[in-house]
């Protein structure tokens, strides 16, 4: 039973204090007694002043500390001796733990992953330098992709990030400048000059399941077997790695040369094709966006603009799941927990 308690005229947290510093029933005492928990030397009026010292006090914490682990301690005795040195950045390039001649090699950031190397990022310079090419000199993106060994796609991204830059420089907006050139300090990177080796391949080509398989097509001795000729073999739908590389007027260049045409003539030729290829796709995506913003109607208030499209409810596919259809991400279950069905799936698109 819980202590009784004499005085009724102590505060509630007094009365706390005496009913936590109660002796235990003798059923519900441990095995092993912790220590009695020091008492204040403050005289209390509500509380005894004289405790027996057989009487077991409750103590709020028994647990030992933590000791330190195996892998801990080797970490401790390793930021005091050999981790010394990666305390702080110094240089201009990054600090690896294989940059040690211990290790070997230079562009291995984790020493126990020997696979995976450290690939370098553009710097500010190399940055600047697409942007001048793209908005100050006026070549089409595949042109500068060529040139600098650099993806399309990375290409279209530093320029629009340069010129989000460009105008919050003329709105006086804070930028973190040095934060910036503080991590470029410590990331390998590539400026694009012409003594360093390739950014990154620029006509990598996509590879089908349906080309993985081995074909046996017979073929007259007269007849030319094309690339075309043999994506068709694979399916209707394959297309020719001429079809499917980011850049195919590379290859139109080196047959132009090949053809004994005169260097200068080709290059002028490719830049003319890239050009011509950058204005057909942007008048494509003008196109599709003018026909899609026909297909709304537009309602202007004075705070928002709705924009209101027509939809047909029945044109969802033969099963109900065409990927067109309006809701087909949420508006059907998928059938995974349902029994009796196929789940493997029996062609590859």
């Amino acid at each position: 039973m819980p202590p009784r308690i004499r005085n009724s005229n102590c505060p509630p947290q007094q009365l706390l204090l005496n009913y936590l510093d109660a002796p235990l029933p003798s059923s519900l005492l441990p095995v092993h007694r912790p220590a009695a928990v020091a008492s204040s030397s403050t005289p209390s009026p509500c509380r005894p002043q004289q405790q027996s010292a057989a009487a077991p006090q409750r103590c709020f914490s028994t647990s030992q500390p933590r000791e330190m682990t195996k892998p801990q301690r080797e970490f401790r005795q390793f930021l005091k001796h050999a981790g010394k040195q990666f305390e702080k950045h110094v240089g201009n390039g990054p600090m690896y733990l294989s940059s040690a001649k211990s290790m070997g090699a230079d562009d291995v950031p984790f020493p126990s992953n020997k696979m995976f190397r450290s690939e370098p990022v553009l710097s500010s310079r190399a940055r600047q330098i697409i942007w001048e090419a793209v908005m100050l000199k006026g070549m089409p993106l595949k042109a500068v992709s060529a040139q600098y060994q650099v993806d399309v796609r990375r290409v279209a991204a530093v320029v629009r990030l340069m010129e989000i830059e460009k105008r919050m420089e003329k709105e006086n907006a804070p930028m973190a400048i040095p934060y910036a050139l503080a991590v470029e300090k410590m990331l390998p990177r590539s400026n694009l000059t012409g003594d360093e080796q390739p950014f990154e391949p620029i006509n990598d080509v996509h590879v089908h399941s349906f080309t993985m398989q081995q074909l046996f097509v017979p073929v007259s001795e007269s007849r030319e077997f094309t690339r075309k000729d043999a994506a068709k073999a694979f399916g209707d739908h394959i297309l020719p790695p001429d079809h499917k590389m980011r850049i195919p007027e590379l290859v139109m260049m080196e047959r132009d040369i090949l053809n004994d045409v005169p260097q200068a003539q080709a290059e002028k030729d490719f830049l003319a094709r890239t050009r011509e290829s950058e204005r057909e796709f942007a008048e494509k995506e003008k196109y599709v966006a003018a026909k899609r913003d026909a297909r709304k109607s537009k309602v202007d208030t004075e705070r928002f603009e709705f924009r209101i499209e027509k939809i047909n409810s029945e044109a969802v596919g033969k099963k109900g799941r065409a990927r067109g259809a309006v809701g087909w991400r949420y508006g059907v279950p998928f059938n995974d927990r349902q029994r009796g069905l196929y789940k493997i799936p029996t062609s590859v698109g």
